[in-house]
């Protein structure tokens, strides 16, 4: 997020971080499940100097905030702690405090760390997850809060592993998603009051921890200056552009320390599309130096910035966890050692994950459907280890799911490797992981453009008249009628109804002979369908049946000689109707 020349708009949509979401924080049932019985042995944690010269104490003592946001379930606390501690950290971070809390705040305490304990506000996580709240009229919604967060502070205040309050995150900039103009204004203006009404209320219950309220650019902090004075300091997450935060917080006229509540690599609203139109993620050598450079620029704000809880301690394996998570699926990473060295802790005696640089993908822009292509990368690991490679992809850019699957792959030895592409349209990614058997892993990726199979001969329905027993006329990228599926272009589609019994087919002009058909199917495609040809138009005789289609790319060898041919589907693929970009029909 770019502070503060950011086009909200594009953080928003790009966004892919998870956050927990509101109903994740109350789902265990806060309202009636009992609170849990305070740990005795609290610290007194204080925002202590005067402007510019502001430090955070615990007890009494010098405490600088070396952290993580804290990812895995809370049952894996007791898994997981002891090499958050090994790492040099001392905090880490949540986003909701509940009665499933304390396990967490054991583990913590038990290990020495410290938490920033989180409470979640609508529309939190910046593209406004969780729900829209009119802060100007919405009584209901700010009184159970009022209620609810001050009830976890009586619960916790006590407990040793708790170091300061959190409230809200990404609010003010996930108004944004909720309203525009003056509306947005008073919007923000009565969010970052409500803040302050909320830590009045924590300060009245425990007045030994400092209440904290992030939001994702400091273009927020105007509004908290303005409305919340009772906060004890401010928080922003921020990637890419934290180096600009000191310079912002001095023209600001701030008169309050801060901490940043998220930091790393450059984000994916942040970097630069690539030659296929999306964003360039970072390689995994300049993510780790990311990490340094923040905490570089965040313990150069001497005095003011009071440190750091940085993205992130997951283990998420997907889209999202292979550009943020320091051990996606357990496995570390170089980003996780750059963390480990900038937080001070020893890592003389370690092993080093394998390095991967200087990826690509051959033809990145024309990778046919189906085809084998090739992947190349330079892959070493510094304690010379045994490797071994696996061969992802992810669909992220096609239909917004970040899952990532195997891909079949020959290693054909020296960073190389011959991958069969998937036969889905689309910009996809690509990923090389190598695992070193030590438990470190190196991950890359690149995307890369599939497009359909080049065909022989001649497309003889090209441009040719086409008709069909239903289509789209509104729906998104519509009209949508049975000539798009014949026009050549890939950016237009044949829709149909909702409804299993659907046909397409296009007139040749005349009886014409044909080899080969080729079906460039959009996501909603036909699991069950017939090929037809007629010399009239009225009969059909049958000349393919398909009973398990999966989508894709269809290329068919199939003999006709007629006028009409027709795609007669049966069954749905999806719960949605049918869709073509192309109906080929080919003569050698």
């Amino acid at each position: 997020m770019k502070l503060p020349h950011l086009s909200l708009s594009a953080h928003g949509r790009r966004r892919t971080t998870a956050r927990l979401t509101v109903a994740a924080l109350v789902a265990a049932g806060a309202a009636v499940m009992p609170v849990p019985a305070a740990q005795a042995a609290g610290s007194v944690v204080k925002v202590e100097g005067s402007q510019g010269a502001w430090r955070l104490t615990v007890d009494g003592s010098p405490y600088t905030v070396k952290g993580l946001t804290w990812g895995p379930a809370v049952a894996d606390a007791g898994k997981y702690m002891p090499d958050v501690k090994s790492m040099g950290v001392n905090t880490v971070r949540t986003w909701g405090t509940d009665a499933t809390t304390k396990p967490l705040l054991d583990s913590a305490a038990d290990n020495g760390i410290k938490v920033i304990a989180g409470f979640w506000l609508q529309p939190g996580g910046g593209p406004g997850s969780g729900g829209c709240v009119n802060y100007l009229t919405d009584t209901e919604y700010k009184n159970n809060m009022l209620a609810e967060f001050p009830k976890w502070v009586e619960a916790y205040k006590d407990h040793a592993g708790v170091l300061m309050w959190n409230v809200g995150n990404e609010s003010v900039l996930g108004l944004q998603n909720c309203y525009s103009g003056d509306a947005l204004e008073q919007q923000r203006d009565a969010y970052t009051t409500f803040v302050n009404d909320i830590t009045k209320r924590i300060h009245a219950v425990d007045p030994d921890h400092p209440v904290t309220s992030t939001d994702a650019w400091t273009g927020a902090w105007p509004y908290y200056k303005k409305n919340a004075p009772d906060l004890d300091l401010y928080a922003v997450n921020s990637y890419d552009a934290v180096c600009d935060i000191r310079r912002t917080w001095e023209d600001g006229g701030f008169d309050k320390p801060y901490i940043v509540t998220e930091g790393g690599p450059a984000g994916e609203w942040e970097v630069p599309d690539d030659a296929n139109g999306v964003p360039d993620e970072p390689t995994d050598v300049a993510k780790a130096e990311g990490y340094g450079r923040a905490w570089q620029c965040i313990t150069g704000h001497s005095g003011v910035a009071l440190g750091a809880t940085l993205f992130h301690y997951g283990t998420e394996y997907d889209f999202g966890g292979v550009w943020f998570n320091l051990l996606p699926a357990g496995q570390k990473r170089l980003s996780y050692y750059a963390v480990k060295e900038a937080y001070g802790a020893d890592t003389s005696g370690d092993n080093t994950p394998p390095v991967i640089t200087g990826m690509t993908v051959d033809n990145p822009s024309a990778v046919q459907a189906g085809k084998p292509f090739t992947v190349k990368a330079s892959i070493s690991d510094p304690d010379g280890d045994a490797l071994t490679h696996q061969v992802l992809f992810g669909s992220k850019y096609i239909d917004d799911n970040g899952q990532l699957t195997n891909a079949r792959f020959t290693d054909k030895g020296n960073g190389t490797f011959e991958v069969t592409a998937p036969d889905r349209l689309g910009v996809w990614k690509v990923y090389i992981k190598t695992s070193d058997g030590k438990g470190n892993v190196g991950i890359e990726t690149k995307s890369f453009a599939v497009v359909p199979p080049e065909v022989g001969g001649t497309n003889v329905a090209a441009g040719r008249p086409a008709t069909a027993s239903t289509f789209q006329p509104d729906s998104v990228g519509c009209p949508c009628p049975a000539g798009n599926a014949v026009d050549g272009s890939f950016d237009t589609r044949w829709a149909s109804d909702w409804a299993d019994q659907q046909w397409l087919q296009v007139d040749l002009g005349a009886k014409t002979s044909f080899n080969h058909v080729q079906l460039a199917w959009e996501a909603a495609y036909a699991k069950g369908y017939t090929l037809q040809t007629s010399d009239d138009g009225q009969d059909w005789t049958t000349v393919h049946t398909v009973t398990e289609g999966n989508g894709g790319i269809d290329d068919i060898d199939v003999a006709g000689d007629a006028r009409y041919v027709r795609v007669n589907t049966s069954v749905r693929g999806t719960p949605w109707g049918y869709s073509l970009y192309e109906f080929g029909v080919y003569r050698s």
